[in-house]
């Protein structure tokens, strides 16, 4: 039996140091006799944090690391995420009816025994005014409010309120790379790949490096992003491209100062609906993130950066873009022989949801949990491992079409080309259909497949105002006065979380200044 011995993790950043952690604190590196992990990285590899947002499997994989909350939101510059904004994505600005609706992480209350609150909402029985999301979970009121998901007796990445968070990522890739090399045991290298050689078997015999000659190990992951140096230079691992789905191929972005220190930090996403495509922002501790992702189909690099500016107004004055170009896809084998891809390296799905780092979690989780200690077992663990990721980048590619396909927008070419049945997937069609007659239900789902529950398809497909004709099945749901008592109910409960829960710039700033407190006594100690 050929016992694997050494992991190389090629390319550092978010992806590179997220797996190495993950794989060294699993495979307990820091011990000499265990499976030893090992990274190599370019030096000064220019990364740049354009304000990164995450999906609430992000807490915990940072928990499973051993990673301290005070630490990284200091380090990383975090701030606390609790779900989406998103502005004119029914209808044109301007036009009648609502403008915004909100995607929130908290699931929908239910309590033990009693009714499923949606039938009722789509029935009309909840109080009048209320979208789905403000009906069935209170976070849509705290967010409203500037409060933080949790409150400062709360251990660790846990708290009343689902949540994720914002960052830096190159902020956070150094944190990572602390953690890693004094926790965890990861051998870091610096040094630039130039080439890979292959065996006889098309596997990967060695890499060679410019500083440090030939580097070798029994499993390679490659995390050097879009370029795929490993999975596409040597392996030739085709990349399967979604673009007839999902149009957006371009993005422009910009660090944005806060105008006064004090500025309320949104605990959200800010995603607004534009000409060809949208704009995200996100609230870090000192400034903002903010892009327009778009498609360069529908608009051009000039007119991009003017949506941009426009929307930013003078805010954005004297700031210098940076310009990011991708494709949606993703390749079918993000395993092939001994090289594994994890990250951008393995495919890209526009940022709507955050799914970028969530499918780095992913990549890294299958990968570690699957690692045979029989280096025979690789195609085997390879097909799998292959299996599991394309499901799940054809599920996340429905759900990011479905934002853009029930929209009510008509109003330029970008909006009436998502709408072509020609660029919706049979699936999507398929679960769209169903939904017309009925709420989608876990059922419609398979859960280890999925990256998002159901919840998360209800909240947007209703905030999208998707009609679903349930009054044929009024007769099914009896339960009338009981859901109404719930609804009432959630709403007293939001109500007094507003007086638990702290303002989150201040827990924010409460939660760093901790951190700094204890560095300080360990340092004085030392």
């Amino acid at each position: 039996m050929a016992r694997l011995k050494k992991v190389l993790v090629v390319g550092g950043g978010t992806a590179g140091w997220l797996a190495a952690c993950y794989l060294a604190k699993a495979m307990r590196s820091s011990d000499p006799s265990a499976v030893q992990v090992h990274l190599v990285e370019a030096e000064n590899i220019g990364l740049l944090g354009v304000g990164e947002a995450t999906f609430p499997s992000i807490r915990g994989t940072l928990a499973a690391i051993g990673l301290d909350e005070r630490r990284f939101l200091d380090g990383a510059h975090a701030t606390y995420k609790q779900g989406i904004h998103y502005r004119h994505w029914v209808r044109p600005p301007g036009a009648p009816g609502r403008e915004a609706f909100f995607h929130p992480f908290s699931l929908p209350s239910q309590r033990p025994g009693g009714p499923e609150l949606l039938p009722y909402w789509l029935l009309g029985e909840a109080p009048a005014g209320l979208s789905f999301a403000e009906a069935v979970a209170m976070q849509s009121r705290v967010v409203q409010h500037q409060r933080a998901p949790k409150r400062p007796q709360d251990g660790d990445y846990q708290g009343p309120l689902n949540h994720a968070f914002h960052f830096d990522a190159a902020c956070f890739a150094k944190v990572l790379a602390e953690h890693g090399t004094q926790v965890l045991g990861v051998h870091r290298h610096v040094a630039t790949v130039e080439r890979a050689e292959l065996d006889e078997r098309g596997a990967i015999a060695r890499l060679i490096t410019s500083e440090l000659g030939a580097m070798t190990a029994d499993l390679y992951v490659d995390c050097t992003g879009l370029r795929g140096h490993l999975i596409d230079g040597a392996m030739q691992s085709p990349f399967h491209s979604r673009a007839d789905v999902l149009f957006a191929d371009r993005a422009v972005a910009m660090q944005v100062p806060y105008e006064r220190p004090d500025a309320p930090i949104p605990s959200y996403t800010i995603a607004t609906a534009q000409e060809a495509g949208w704009t995200w922002d996100i609230g870090l501790q000192q400034r903002r993130g903010v892009g327009y992702v778009y498609s360069s189909r529908h608009s051009d690099d000039a007119r991009a950066e003017q949506v941009l500016r426009n929307y930013l107004g003078a805010a954005g004055e004297g700031l210098t873009p940076l310009r990011i170009r991708f494709e949606t896809g993703y390749r079918p084998e993000h395993w092939r022989h001994n090289c594994v891809a994890v990250g951008l390296a393995g495919g890209f799905v526009e940022p709507l949801e955050s799914t970028g780092i969530a499918l780095v979690e992913l990549g890294a989780y299958l990968l570690t949990h699957a690692l045979p200690a029989d280096l025979d077992d690789l195609p085997r663990i390879a097909r799998q491992h292959n299996a599991m990721m394309v499901a799940r980048y054809e599920r996340i590619i429905d759900f990011i079409k479905m934002h853009y396909c029930i929209s009510q927008r008509g109003d330029t070419p970008f909006w009436i080309d998502n709408a072509d049945p020609a660029s919706i997937p049979p699936t999507l069609q398929d679960k769209l259909a169903l939904w017309r007659h009925r709420p989608p239900h876990r059922l419609d789902f398979v859960s280890d497949l999925e990256m998002f529950q159901v919840a998360s398809w209800q909240y947007v497909l209703y905030g999208m105002e998707f009609h679903t004709d349930l009054e044929p099945m009024r007769h099914a749901y009896p339960q009338v006065d009981e859901a109404r008592r719930e609804f009432a109910a959630i709403q007293q409960v939001a109500q007094h979380a507003l007086g638990d829960l702290p303002d989150h710039r201040a827990f924010v700033e409460r939660m760093v200044g901790e951190h700094r407190e204890r560095a300080g006594r360990r340092h004085v100690a030392a």
